[in-house]
């Protein structure tokens, strides 16, 4: 197959499989959502799926969110690793939100990537999933995937970010990147699959005969 096949391919396959990827996240407005993403680094969405309903039963709006001390919040989130950070940022952003914004998150990618905690990806996840703005979030999954299908180079998440968003449409990119999620979860994973087991890369790739090493994000 050529690149142009392996595209079409995989919007097909993943279609079928996924024809409507739910949000993994628990949410209900960008603010809860964002905190989730915020939160998810380095942490199953399952595990933030269990923190996220103390932490906003206690504060679901920034507002709420500064009443809390940082060693509050804390000691909410510390489930989810990395709490020292993570309380800090989800403190700093939510003053921000309230000084800056009267409270809401602005729809506007570099703005989210100036608050604090909140890189390239968070705020590409928030853009698409809240306010429906075509982005392609770049994670684990989809940057190993994007590398074993041949869709990208994959010297780094930022060009296969950039490679991807060349190759699908616009229209695509919502539904897509949750979908390399979910497949690269259960059926491409990184110690599942070397790139010659699961079927897609099989159909891709019928006489790949060496393991196949992604690059690290």
């Amino acid at each position: 197959m050529n690149k142009s096949e392996r595209v079409k391919f995989v919007l097909s396959e993943l279609a079928e499989l996924y024809p409507n990827p739910p949000i993994p996240l628990s949410h209900k407005d960008p603010y809860t959502l964002l905190i989730a993403v915020l939160l998810s680094a380095q942490c199953t969405d399952v595990r933030v799926n269990q923190i996220t309903p103390q932490l906003f039963a206690k504060a679901d709006n920034p507002y709420s969110m500064l009443k809390l001390s940082v060693d509050q919040i804390r000691s909410i989130i510390r489930p989810c690793g990395l709490s020292p950070m993570k309380s800090k940022g989800i403190a700093g952003l939510s003053r921000i939100l309230v000084d800056q914004y009267e409270g809401q998150v602005p729809a506007d990618s570099a703005a989210l990537e100036a608050l604090p905690s909140v890189g390239h990806k968070t705020a590409s996840v928030v853009m698409a999933q809240a306010f429906n703005v075509p982005a392609f979030p770049v994670d684990t999954h989809v940057h190993r995937l994007a590398q074993r299908w041949g869709l990208t180079s994959g010297k780094n998440v930022s060009v296969t970010e950039r490679d991807l968003k060349r190759l699908f449409p616009k229209t695509a990119w919502h539904d897509l990147h949750l979908q390399m999620i979910f497949y690269g979860r259960e059926h491409c994973s990184a110690r599942g699959c070397d790139g010659r087991v699961c079927k897609i890369c099989r159909t891709l790739f019928p006489n790949r005969k060496h393991a196949f090493k992604a690059r690290k994000s």
